[in-house]
C-alpha cells in the first residue's frame, strides 16, 4: 500500500485534498482524522503538519508527500521534488526598513529573523555573507520593530503586510515556491504505485489547464481552423451529414478558449462549444 503524507492545515491543505479528490482518491470528511485508508486505490494517507512532511518522507517512513518547495528545502531532509502542482505559489524574500541595506551583500554582521532558518542560512552561505539567523514562528515582520533583527526573510504574496509594517522588499527573491510532490532522495524511480499516482496528478493538472472544444466548419477552411486548434497531437475531424461541412474536436488551453472561439467564428465556424475536462491520461 502506498503511504502518502498530506498537509493537515494551512494554505496547502484544502487545495491538496481537492486535487487528490479530483484524481479519484478518497479524502477525509473530518479534519480531526489523522490517517485515512483508501483501500480501493491501495493508498494510505497521513495528515501531517506541512513542515514535518519532508522529514517523514526523507526518513523513508512514508513513500511520497505533498508540501511546499520552501518547506522541503528548509527542512534539509533527504527528500527531493518530483512534480510541481501549480498551487500555493509564493515568493520568499528579504525585507527591512528603507535605507538599511540594498541587497544581500550588505547583510554582513546583521541579524535576520525568519521562520525558515535553514533556507536563509544556505542562501547567506551561497552568497558568502556572515550574518546571524534567528528563528521565529510567524509574524516575523514585528522582529525589526521590537529590535530582534535588522532584516527579515519571509514568504511574500502581495507585500501588503510588509508595507503596513513600514518595510520594503530588497534584493532578488531567495526562492519561488509552490506545492510539490516529494519522495525520498535515491528512492527507486520505477515504483509502479508511485508512477500511477503521478499519472493521476498530472492528469488533473492537464484537465485544469485545458477544455475540449467542438465546432462545425466548411471543409475548405479546415486547415485554417486547425491552425487555431492544433490540439495536443492533432484534432479529430469527422464529416457531417450536410455536405461540405466537418465537425472538429480539439483540446485548447482554457485561458485562450474565448479568443479562439472568436477567431473561429470569424473564420466561419458555427456550433462552437467548450466543455470541461474532469480527468485525462496523455
Amino acid at each position: 500500500m502506498l503511504r502518502i503524507a498530506v498537509p493537515n492545515k494551512g494554505s496547502l491543505s484544502e487545495p491538496a485534498s481537492a486535487m487528490l479528490h479530483e484524481a479519484g482518491y478518497k479524502q477525509r470528511k473530518d479534519r480531526r482524522e489523522l490517517v485515512l485508508v483508501d483501500s480501493d486505490n491501495e493508498v494510505e494517507f497521513f495528515f501531517l503538519r506541512p513542515r514535518d512532511i519532508a522529514v517523514y518522507v526523507g526518513s523513508g517512513k512514508l513513500d511520497i508527500g505533498i508540501t511546499g518547495r520552501d518547506l522541503l528545502l528548509d527542512s534539509g531532509a533527504a527528500a527531493e521534488e518530483i512534480l510541481r502542482l501549480g498551487f500555493a505559489g509564493s515568493t520568499f524574500r528579504y525585507a527591512t526598513r528603507p535605507g538599511t541595506a540594498g541587497g544581500v551583500g550588505d547583510f554582513g554582521g546583521m541579524t535576520i529573523a525568519t521562520s525558515f532558518p535553514g533556507l536563509v542560512a544556505k542562501h547567506l552561505a551561497d552568497n558568502g555573507v556572515d550574518a546571524s539567523v534567528v528563528r521565529l514562528d510567524g509574524a516575523v515582520e514585528t522582529a525589526i520593530q521590537l529590535g530582534v533583527a535588522e532584516i527579515i526573510a519571509d514568504v511574500v504574496e502581495t507585500g501588503t503586510t510588509l508595507r503596513n509594517a513600514g518595510l520594503e522588499i530588497i534584493g532578488e527573491p531567495i526562492l519561488e515556491s509552490e506545492a510539490v510532490v516529494i519522495r525520498r532522495t535515491g528512492a527507486p524511480a520505477d515504483d509502479p504505485k508511485v508512477r500511477q499516482f503521478l499519472r493521476r496528478m498530472q492528469g488533473v493538472l492537464v484537465a485544469r489547464r485545458y477544455v475540449m472544444m467542438d465546432y462545425d466548419i466548411r471543409a475548405e477552411k479546415v486547415e485554417q481552423a486547425v491552425a487555431l486548434t492544433p490540439g495536443l497531437e492533432s484534432p479529430t475531424i469527422s464529416p457531417l451529414h450536410h455536405e461540405g461541412w466537418v465537425a472538429v474536436r480539439s483540446m485548447v488551453p482554457a485561458g485562450e478558449a474565448q479568443r479562439i472561439m472568436d477567431d473561429l467564428y470569424e473564420l466561419g465556424a458555427r456550433a462552437i462549444l467548450t466543455t470541461g475536462i474532469h480527468a485525462c491520461r496523455l
